[in-house]
């Protein structure tokens, strides 16, 4: 899928590369419903990453360090073409040493202190399952940009490769087909489990994506959501306000909002698998 719109910005580096930053504002904000992420009670371990390959930001990411895992991943939709799904993962230097580079780098020049390695995921029996998927991605560049750990949680094999690969292709050709004339944009996410593999790295119980079709007047024509079971249940469908319910019980937050109340949504729709 395109699901995402980059923005160009102006960069130094050359390279993959993805940065650290205090807060999404004025860094990365421009994948968030009129620029306001979703409200959640900040801990020490989040972090949040403006996730950018050769001086081009690709969406953002907010990452669990104590879990090592993303908590979730902004991103736009633009179009739905064919990319190439590359076989190279990175990691995020910054989130092990302050003091390093943006660049992104390879797993074996990092411990693993605070986020997940390639060698976690070995005989999981766990997909590297992405939040911002190589499915969406509006090009080879992009498709690219999305792998890195942290953009990944363990996924069910079955469910990753079944029915919520069904659920993004799904949501991809509705956005392409119905809401053309908006800015498409999708948060996609995980709700921390129990279970660990590797080094300490938590096991989502649920997986869970939302979209609003916002127009000119910053209100969400449309809008949905989805959260499944990570095993290969079908994925519930419902409202934002009822997904944003269902999250705040999860997480054990007293409320959870993925987007800005002003941007309520007038119409939803039900797309019918």
């Amino acid at each position: 899928m395109t699901f995402f719109l980059p923005v160009v910005v102006l960069w130094l580096l050359s390279g993959a590369s993805a940065k650290v930053v205090t807060t999404f504002e004025n860094q990365c904000d421009e994948f968030f419903v009129v620029k306001k992420t979703p409200i959640i009670i900040p801990t020490p371990a989040f972090q949040n990453i403006c996730q950018m390959l050769n001086g081009v930001v690709y969406y953002a990411t907010l990452y669990d360090t104590s879990n090592k895992i993303p908590l979730y991943s902004a991103y736009k939709f633009e179009e739905l073409i064919k990319c190439e799904r590359p076989n190279a993962w990175y990691i995020e230097p910054q989130l092990d040493d302050n003091n390093a580079g943006a660049n992104m780098a390879l797993q074996c020049t990092k411990d693993g202190g605070k986020q997940a390695l390639n060698d976690d995921y070995v005989n999981s029996n766990y997909d590297k399952g992405h939040l911002a998927p190589v499915y969406q991605a509006s090009s080879n560049q992009c498709a690219k940009a999305t792998f890195t750990l942290t953009n990944a949680a363990p996924q069910n094999k079955s469910f990753n490769r079944g029915q919520w690969r069904v659920t993004e292709k799904n949501i991809a050709n509705y956005l392409n087909n119905n809401c053309k004339p908006y800015t498409k944009y999708i948060v996609t996410g995980v709700v921390p489990g129990k279970q660990i593999i590797g080094k300490s790295v938590t096991v989502p119980s649920h997986f869970w994506t939302v979209y609003c079709c916002l127009d000119n007047n910053n209100k969400c024509q449309f809008s949905q959501g989805y959260i499944g079971v990570n095993k290969n249940d079908p994925v519930q469908q419902m409202n934002v306000s009822a997904l944003e319910k269902l999250l705040a019980n999860l997480y054990n937050f007293t409320s959870f909002q993925l987007f800005a109340s002003s941007t309520k949504p007038t119409r939803k729709r039900k797309i019918r698998f």
